[in-house]
């Protein structure tokens, strides 16, 4: 049976996330966060996204992006691939290091938008990696607290 086509998905608002297949790690050490970070960034700027939280784990990762819909499917084909073309070259490894497709769920109001927000910025503090967001270098509230 054919998937669905993410182009069907509105424009907007979304909290977007993968994870590494079989709940592997994605980020190994500071590199690998940090190689991604750099392929994030150049795909929010190729891709027009405006990015209002991130959260990089080391067996997944959360975003809430702002896109077109296009954008949203082709900028993460981009992110993804990219990042695992390079994890897969560096540890000398074939196959696939995401657990499927991408998930992405459309935000659709502000309090749902708040809530996502919440939920991203807490996601190390409930994996026990940190006692509060602004500890955790790999997310935006981490970032944030670092400036």
């Amino acid at each position: 049976m054919p998937r669905r086509p993410r182009s069907l998905l509105p424009d907007g608002c979304f909290h977007v996330f993968d994870r590494g297949v079989a709940q592997s790690n994605l980020f190994l050490d500071q590199a690998h966060f940090a190689t991604f970070m750099e392929v994030f960034e150049s795909t929010t700027a190729r891709f027009d996204w405006t990015c209002h939280r991130f959260c990089l784990m080391p067996n997944h990762y959360h975003l809430v992006i702002e896109a077109m819909r296009p954008k949203l499917s082709r900028g993460m084909h981009r992110l993804n691939g990219t990042y695992a073309q390079w994890f897969n070259a560096l540890h000398d490894r074939v196959g696939h290091l995401f657990q499927g497709r991408f998930g992405a769920y459309l935000i659709e109001s502000d309090k749902h938008f708040e809530a996502v927000l919440r939920y991203v910025d807490e996601n190390p503090v409930r994996a026990g990696l940190c006692a509060s967001p602004e500890d955790w270098p790999w997310s935006s509230a981490g970032r944030e607290a670092a400036r």
